[in-house]
């Protein structure tokens, strides 16, 4: 059986007010907490029946982590705050739909991820080049720690642009501030 379905835009505000009502609530100076809460929810999922949509959307929560995670890497400052704020829904054991509910316990931890990956999409995009960059330079023995602080400052630095460009858009087309999550 196939089910699918379609948020709409007051869904969706609904979803997002519930994000920052949570986020607000949190204290991403608990880093630990929210990242091993994160991380067991990851697990939690890998060992259920879950819909495949539910499994590959939770399983993005892994890019968050290493992104905080990764040492090279370094996110620091308000950019690391936004993907602990994300994070933080993940790490509230009093989520819209308990987890223990067959078959749909995890649909509002994948809309969740959903919203976060589109609100984070030039952290990640930055983060994946960045990974990518260093594979590379490990490949042909050529990664030090200044070429890949480099690319890192550069990658990081497009990202807040992108970041920025998109929210001044945002902002002509509907001619108020934007919303973001974080």
């Amino acid at each position: 059986m196939k089910i699918s379905f379609e948020l709409s835009d007051k869904d969706l505000r609904y979803f997002r007010q519930v994000l920052q009502k949570v986020r607000k609530g949190r204290n991403a100076a608990n880093e630990g907490k929210i990242l091993g809460e994160a991380r067991a929810l990851l697990d939690e999922v890998k060992d259920t029946d879950a819909p495949s949509f539910v499994k590959g959307r939770i399983g993005q929560l892994g890019k968050l982590i290493d992104m905080l995670e990764d040492a090279d890497w370094r996110l620091e400052g308000a950019d690391r705050k936004r993907v602990l704020n994300a994070l933080a829904y993940f790490a509230d054991p009093d989520d819209l739909i308990p987890d223990k509910v067959p078959g749909l316990g995890y649909l509002d931890d994948a809309i969740m991820v959903e919203l976060v990956v589109q609100d984070l999409k030039h952290e990640i995009e930055a983060f994946d080049a960045f990974v990518e960059f260093r594979k590379q330079k490990r490949k042909e023995k050529k990664a030090t720690a200044e070429s890949l602080d480099k690319r890192r400052v550069s990658l990081q630095g497009r990202m807040r642009r992108r970041r920025r460009g998109d929210r001044e858009r945002h902002s002509r087309q509907r001619g108020k501030s934007p919303i973001s999550l974080f």
